[in-house]
């Protein structure tokens, strides 16, 4: 896993005369940041970087809380219907992106939402809490009935159950659920290159396969695109990385 990252690294820092002398596999003779600079202006690269982090931010934070608050509803308020409900949100996720631009391009385009980053969020955001509610109302539904009859019985209604008992005991879930969206959302293609056709809106991802197709990209700056594609969702993945670890062991124990 760590082999193609730091090959990607290696000719990101290289000249386009090095890579061509010594090959993709060889150390760069000396650091060259002129493809990573090049790329940058080409693309406006902290335009997209500023789109794709509020995007994919925006829609793991609503997808956590939209599905922590559906799986309530039907992991422990076990509304009637709960299995059909489910069974719907298991077969939305199974859905492919191909079926759905159409419709969400006609849609965005009849409510005056088309090439803005709302749309794209609305979409994502429905999107994830379809798996989000799906996995979150199976931990749920195991979720202690004692401790909350026993917050009950001390005067607390639902919400206060909500999110001074579910939430704090239900915190590692969440936070896998957190990071995954994120990672996801910013891994996206299709969507947002049907939804935003502006540059102003484009996402990192979109930048970087529109780019791929110009006749005058090189390989040291393929590879420097490819390291700043990716460099912020590793960051975000290693800032959050033992809170990932912490869900998935609270999940194993369970």
């Amino acid at each position: 896993m760590v082999l193609p990252f730091a090959v990607v690294v290696l000719n990101a820092l290289k000249s386009p005369a090095d890579y061509s002398a010594h090959g993709p596999l060889s150390l760069p003779r000396h650091l060259y940041f002129q493809g990573l600079k090049d790329f940058w202006q080409r693309v406006d690269f902290g335009q997209k970087l500023f789109n794709s982090v509020l995007i994919s931010g925006s829609v793991a934070v609503l997808a956590v809380i939209l599905s922590l608050l559906n799986a309530y509803a039907l992991g422990i308020g076990r509304v009637k219907g709960r299995v059909w409900l489910l069974t719907v949100l298991l077969m939305a996720t199974m859905l492919p992106q191909e079926a759905l631009v159409y419709p969400l391009y006609y849609l965005a385009k009849q409510v005056g939402l088309y090439d803005t980053r709302l749309s794209v969020v609305i979409v994502f955001t429905v999107i994830q809490s379809a798996f989000g509610t799906y996995l979150l109302s199976s931990v749920l539904s195991a979720f202690p009935r004692e401790v909350i009859e026993a917050a009950r019985i001390d005067g607390a209604n639902s919400w206060q159950v909500l999110w001074r008992i579910v939430v704090p005991m239900s915190r590692s879930t969440l936070g896998v659920l957190l990071v995954f969206f994120f990672i996801w959302t910013w891994n996206e293609f299709l969507l947002p290159l049907v939804m935003l056709i502006s540059n102003d809106n484009q996402t990192v991802s979109v930048a970087l396969g529109v780019l791929q197709g110009q006749r005058l990209m090189d390989a040291t700056m393929t590879n420097a695109a490819a390291l700043l594609g990716v460099l912020p969702a590793l960051v975000f993945f290693l800032l959050f990385q033992r809170t990932l670890t912490r869900g998935i062991a609270v999940g194993a124990v369970k």
